[in-house]
C-alpha cells in the first residue's frame, strides 16, 4: 500500500499548472467550510460554499487538462486537504523550494 508521501507526489505532479494550483488551494478549504456549515445546519450557505469549491476544482483541471485525482482513488479526498495545508505552510515557512548546500 502507498505511503501518504507517495500519495501526496502523486498529487503534486497532477497539481502543476499555477491557476490549477491556486483554484484548489482557495477551493479546497471552501469545501470544507461548506460541510461545516452544513453540520451546523447552516444549508444555504453551506450549499453554496460546498458546490463552489468543487466548481472552482474542476475549473483548476479543465485549465490543466486533467482529471480530480479522486479518480484514482478515494483516499484523495484525504490527500487534497493535506496537500493544501502542505503548500500554505511552504508558502509561509518556505520550505518548498529549499536550496542544496554543497561542501
Amino acid at each position: 500500500m502507498p505511503q501518504l508521501n507517495q500519495y501526496m507526489t502523486q498529487y503534486d505532479h497532477e497539481h502543476t499548472n499555477p491557476w490549477n494550483r491556486f483554484l484548489h488551494a482557495v477551493g479546497i478549504p471552501i469545501i470544507i467550510a461548506g460541510i461545516v456549515l452544513l453540520v451546523m445546519m447552516h444549508w444555504r450557505l453551506g450549499t453554496a460554499l460546498f458546490v463552489g469549491g468543487w466548481i472552482m476544482n474542476f475549473l483548476g483541471h479543465r485549465i490543466e487538462g486533467n482529471k480530480p485525482a479522486f479518480f484514482q482513488g478515494l483516499i484523495y479526498f484525504l490527500v487534497g486537504p493535506l496537500w493544501v495545508a502542505k503548500e500554505f505552510k511552504d508558502a509561509v515557512f518556505g520550505g518548498r523550494h529549499k536550496s542544496s548546500v554543497q561542501h
